[in-house]
């Protein structure tokens, strides 16, 4: 049954629907499936830094990757002689959820990292690091993404009253775009776009009447969610930020009392989700308060502004959306249609709050991109800093879709996202780490270079010794039938709301 809603503001209630269970549980199914079954570089220095720090906490008690440290760019130094000792150059969030993976690995074969010498040419440690980096991605990035897509199948229905509309701004998220391809790997990006999103949802039903304001669950998964994605990405703190801000404009006529309790509550769980970051830095650095940034090497840009942090380039900006090179809107094209429907959002009375949000966290994501050194990522394909903004663009592809009216316009919009899911179906099964110098990665790399010379990265080529090709046909076999099941659930809950309306 659909949920009384109060519109932020205002004394009326609009009705809002849910997202359908069984839609739900198929579109988790088949975007888990997605993220895990194809694998990625275990030996790229920005992943493989992250997991070198995971072992070393599993084996050694300790965050030091001296053993390691040859094998990747991406490192810390502190001390000086023999003092001197190499850390992990990122925000902890991701090695912290990679340490159960790693135990357990660790636990059920009885292997360790001293077991293998450490040379990138050993196909040895390449099987080693990968099997860790496979199960570590499947309970951490892979994980939040699916969950993330089905919290935007509920957003999207609510927001609109169609299944369908939230439907498509979920699968314009989760596999119409590269937050598909950085969710196979031990990258933050995926994961605070999801865990953002997490945040929002979070809020937005929390807000939604006086019995969901009474429910503990979404506050504290508010500030969990925010205060997680700092501990993965610092600056998420800054979209982190502005959704605060929204939280606060969605309760200000609360009464006093209950908004005092949700505040608390948010605020005391961002805190213990932050605490892993506050026991890592203890246990590398023995104080709380050093960060692993403060001693990169290799890398002179990090020393301007606040850890190469300046200000917002134009041309770095238009890269960023249009470029050839790194351009968000070549590799994922729906997402066009999602900057439509964010205007639509916006001019909703009931969900403009909503919409002004979802363009502040866009905005500040796509700022935060251009005013860093580093803008395009180094090895990747897309602007992987931007990702935080993917699924607030997809958010605009449910009013986009329910502002369909004509069969013909859903068949345009269904191919646009049908083209983006085959782009990024091509990047995910082949490589996400495209060259820095390529102009056109997608197309000189990712297709021509790899997909069509079956130069393909599922688990079953990778740690089975499947053909290439059979790996991901049967990732079609599989994919293409829970899609299929998902799109008629889908079509059912439509029929029902039409009923429901009509009654």
């Amino acid at each position: 049954m659909p949920e009384r809603l109060i519109t932020p503001g205002s004394s009326s209630t609009i009705e809002t629907a849910r997202g359908p269970h069984g839609v739900a549980l198929l579109l988790f199914a088949l975007v888990w499936l997605s993220c895990v079954w194809f694998g990625s570089n275990a030996l790229n220095p920005n992943t493989a830094t992250r997991l070198f720090a995971a072992i070393a906490l599993v084996e050694h008690g300790d965050a030091r990757i001296d053993r390691y440290q040859s094998l990747t760019i991406d490192k810390a130094q502190f001390g000086n002689g023999a003092a001197r000792h190499y850390y992990m150059d990122k925000a902890p969030g991701m090695t912290v959820m990679a340490v159960p993976a790693v135990w357990a690995v660790n636990a059920v074969s009885g292997t360790r990292s001293q077991d293998e010498v450490i040379d990138i040419a050993n196909p040895r440690l390449r099987a080693f690091l990968g099997v860790r980096l496979s199960l570590a991605v499947a309970g951490s990035a892979a994980l939040l993404t699916a969950f993330a897509a089905v919290l935007l199948l509920d957003l999207g229905t609510g927001i609109t009253g169609s299944p369908a509309a939230g439907l498509f701004a979920a699968l314009g998220y989760a596999l119409g775009s590269v937050a598909w391809g950085w969710s196979t790997t031990l990258f933050g990006h995926a994961p605070v776009a999801a865990l953002l999103l997490i945040a929002t949802w979070a809020i937005w039903r929390g807000t939604s009447g006086p019995r969901a304001l009474g429910r503990w669950r979404y506050p504290v998964m508010a500030g969990l969610a925010l205060g997680w994605a700092a501990a993965i990405e610092f600056q998420a703190a800054l979209a982190g930020l502005a959704i605060g801000v929204w939280a606060l404009w969605r309760t200000r006529r609360t009464a006093g009392p209950v908004r005092n309790r949700l505040y608390a509550a948010a605020l005391l769980s961002a805190s213990v989700a932050l605490l892993p970051v506050l026991a890592y830095n203890e246990i590398a650095f023995g104080t709380p308060f050093v960060l692993g940034y403060q001693g990169v090497v290799g890398f002179q840009g990090m020393n301007e502004g606040l850890f190469g942090l300046t200000y917002p380039k134009p041309f770095a900006l238009w890269e960023i959306l249009f470029g050839l090179r790194r351009g968000l809107f070549w590799v994922a094209p729906v997402l066009l249609l999602g900057v439509v429907g964010l205007v639509r959002l916006i001019r909703t009375p009931a969900t403009r709050d909503l919409g002004w949000l979802a363009v502040a966290v866009v905005t500040i994501a796509l700022l935060v991109n251009a005013s860093y050194h580093y803008w395009d990522g180094g090895a990747s394909v897309g602007p992987r800093h931007a990702v935080p903004a993917i699924p607030f663009l997809a958010l605009g592809l449910a009013p986009l879709w329910a502002s369909l009216e004509r069969r013909r316009a859903r068949w345009a919009a269904i191919g646009v996202l049908a083209l983006s899911s085959a782009i990024n179906l091509i990047v995910v099964s082949t490589d996400i780490f495209a060259p820095e110098a390529m102009l056109t990665p997608v197309w000189t790399r990712n297709f021509s270079g790899m997909f069509l010379h079956g130069k393909l990265d599922t688990v079953l080529n990778l740690y089975a010794g499947w053909a290439p090709w059979f790996g991901f046909a049967l990732y079609l076999d599989i994919a293409v039938p829970l899609l299929g099941l998902m799109l008629w659930q889908t079509r059912r809950a439509e029929r029902r709301v039409r009923v429901q309306g009509s009654a």
